[in-house]
């Protein structure tokens, strides 16, 4: 990593409050080149605290565009940090209209010349990318990095058609703790007690709503941009990882928005901007690609960023199966169109007699971590145990030359139910001439949304249908000598949440099943891509300090012999314990437990719990929020419980708890 110090401009930076229709005020944070020419505005638009919890990642970026000609604009959401009002469900209407009024507000700036454009990664890019779709004016252009534009089918709530268990859970939990955080006195004055309390009053689980809407309604396509594409006006730059769940997404835009106003860049990263050097890598100068964007778009520079391929990927080449990887093998490709002219669907049909596939509930153990950030335990083991839980169909590559695929495999299968529901998981491995199985990519199917995600349909019970669904985009070729192997399976805990009566799985009649790969065939645009070297801003200074304790494993494993359960204990390692150049103490503990016993699909619980500590000494202030999330099922819906604790000093200023039950429809 290059720490760049020497800028064309100097900058400077301050906190303001952004005033909306309505009152409230966010509060922003600006970075500004000075000069007395007035600037485009770039802005960054999330709930995830401005002054401390993103303030480390705010620093490597936010300065760089600011010494580069630009004015810099962090902002919390309405109430999230430091800004006013109330905390709300995520991507609602008033959080995108809030986002409209901010992005108005940058461009009547004096200092701005009035073009803005939008980025961030996660929640910051789909709200750029939401936001593009409403079209202000002053938006011309964005950078969304790990985002979707489905809202339903690629995201943390459902896979499928299923509940997926694993970020419903998790990511639900993740922000009761995040909204149940105070203001900092710090920034707010001495209103930040009654601040909290009347945004604590305002808490709710979102789980309760991500629950009740358990098919593909309206309430999902609020904010999801593929229900019309046509809605996006501002240039897109679409960025993912080939390890992070919302790659799609970058395929479908390529796909969907004119050539003319679009480009794609999929590397081989986790869920991490590319520039962070976090595994897997190579990371690329990222901050220097998204300048010639914006100096494009917001400039009017003639630098050639729209001569690049329509989509640029990282292919990677077989490697054997590791939780982590600093670097993966593999080279840069470039498309000139999406769909690709080079890119072939090539069926691999099934051979063999019928097979009964009942997994036990625990596979899907070893699937990794939904939302991989870079960790150690993050990327799925070896799929040797997985595998032999699912039927298998393997096909050799030849011994002269790889296979390459690039887009989403699909599969086509043949099933016989016994029962109306159960689900279908279809993992794509390459296989070593050792035996080693390395995951390439998978999918999934409830086997009730088999019609469309928008309804729930029980199988005919005793009669074979044929299901065709997709997996999740890849690029990767397949060495010489290795096997190409599709594992099938009926279980995929903790990922997929079962029905009950599941477990007895179902009949695959081979004769009418096959996978079809995107089989790359190579493409003139290959030649020539290259990025620069990652660099940053100087780094905030932020202290960890060391700690006595032994670090939790991040993924363990735990059976239960006597009882049948097997038990997944998570520490997602979200950041720990660190001190700020200011002054600030933050402390977060978070735990996930996922739970299931072998052949009962109605033992499946999941459970967390956070800790989260602000503390100023200077100031006396301490304040400190703890909460507990369960799920469980039984037949007839979903049992969720949370309660929030939160305290200033010793005294408890806030406790709820809330039970539901929430019936199962579908998922």
């Amino acid at each position: 990593m290059i720490i760049r110090t020497d800028f064309p401009y100097g900058t400077t930076h301050e906190d303001v409050r952004i005033p909306l229709p309505d009152g409230v005020e966010l509060y922003a944070r600006i970075w500004r080149p000075v000069t007395d020419e007035p600037v485009p505005a770039l802005l960054e638009y999330l709930p995830y605290r401005l002054t401390d919890w993103t303030a480390p990642r705010d620093q490597q970026r936010h300065p760089w565009y600011a010494g580069h000609g630009y004015a810099s604009v962090r902002v919390d959401v309405r109430g999230h940090g430091c800004s006013g009002g109330r905390p709300g469900d995520e991507y609602d209407a008033r959080e995108l209209a809030d986002g409209v009024a901010v992005v108005e507000w940058l461009a009547a700036q004096p200092w701005c010349t009035g073009s803005v454009g939008m980025f961030g990664i996660s929640w910051g890019g789909f709200n750029s990318l939401q936001i593009a779709a409403l079209a202000p004016e002053p938006l011309k252009a964005i950078v969304t990095v790990c985002s979707t534009d489905d809202r339903y089918d690629n995201d943390v709530h459902y896979m499928g058609g299923s509940v997926l268990a694993v970020d419903m859970h998790a990511w639900a939990a993740t922000m009761l703790a995040f909204a149940s955080r105070p203001p900092d006195p710090r920034f707010v004055g001495d209103d930040w007690r009654r601040q909290w309390l009347d945004r604590l009053e305002a808490v709710e689980p979102l789980v309760h709503t991500w629950l009740s809407h358990q098919t593909r309604d309206a309430y999902w396509r609020h904010g999801s941009v593929c229900e019309d594409y046509t809605a996006v006006r501002a240039a897109v730059l679409a960025v993912g990882g080939w390890h992070d769940p919302y790659r799609d997404t970058v395929l479908r835009l390529v796909e969907h928005l004119p050539s003319a106003r679009v480009r794609g860049l999929i590397g081989p990263w986790s869920h991490q901007y590319p520039d962070r050097g976090l595994p897997p890598g190579p990371a690329i100068g990222f901050l220097q690609e998204t300048l010639r964007w914006w100096d494009h778009w917001l400039k009017g520079a003639d630098n050639g960023v729209m001569d690049e391929p329509l989509l640029r990927t990282w292919i990677s080449d077989s490697h054997p199966p590791a939780t982590v990887y600093d670097e993966l093998p593999g080279r840069w490709v470039g498309e000139k169109a999406w769909p690709s002219a080079s890119v072939i669907p090539v069926p691999y049909v099934f051979q063999g007699a019928p097979v009964d596939v009942a997994s036990p509930q625990h596979t899907g153990l070893d699937a990794g971590r939904f939302f991989p950030f870079g960790n150690d335990a993050d990327l799925p083991p070896d799929q040797r145990e997985e595998d032999a839980k699912s039927a298998c169909f393997e096909f050799p590559v030849g011994r002269e030359e790889p296979v390459e695929i690039l887009g989403r495999p699909s599969v086509t299968l043949r099933l016989r139910l016994d029962v109306p529901y159960g689900q279908v998981i279809a993992r794509l491995c390459d296989v070593a001439p050792d035996g080693s199985s390395t995951l390439v990519t998978r999918g999934a199917l409830n086997l009730s949304a088999r019609r469309g995600r928008d309804r729930a349909l029980p199988w005919p019970v005793g009669s074979y249908e044929d299901v065709t669904f997709e997996l999740n985009g890849i690029g990767h070729a397949f060495a010489p000598g290795h096997r190409i192997r599709l594992a099938v399976s009926s279980a995929y805990w903790p990922w997929i949440w079962p029905r009950a009566g599941s477990e007895v799985g179902w009949t695959l009649d081979p004769a009418g099943s096959a996978l079809t790969l995107p089989v790359r065939a190579g493409s003139a645009a290959d030649g020539g891509i290259v990025f620069e070297a990652p660099e940053q801003a100087e780094p905030l200074g932020v202290v960890f300090p060391a700690t006595l304790d032994e670090p939790r494993p991040e993924r363990l494993v735990v059976r239960d012999v006597a009882r049948g359960t097997w038990r997944l204990e998570v520490d997602p390692r979200y950041g720990g314990t660190r001190v700020f150049p200011d002054g600030l103490e933050y402390s977060e503990d978070a735990e996930e437990v996922y739970e299931i016993q072998d052949a009962d699909a109605l033992s499946a619980r999941t459970f967390s719990r956070w800790r989260i500590r602000l503390h100023r000494p200077e100031l006396g202030w301490d304040a400190r929020v703890e909460t507990r999330s369960e799920i469980r099922c039984d037949e007839g819906g979903f049992l969720t419980s949370n309660e929030v604790v939160c305290r200033e000093g010793d005294e408890v200023v806030f406790h709820r708890t809330w039970e539901r039950r929430l019936p199962r429809a579908a998922g």
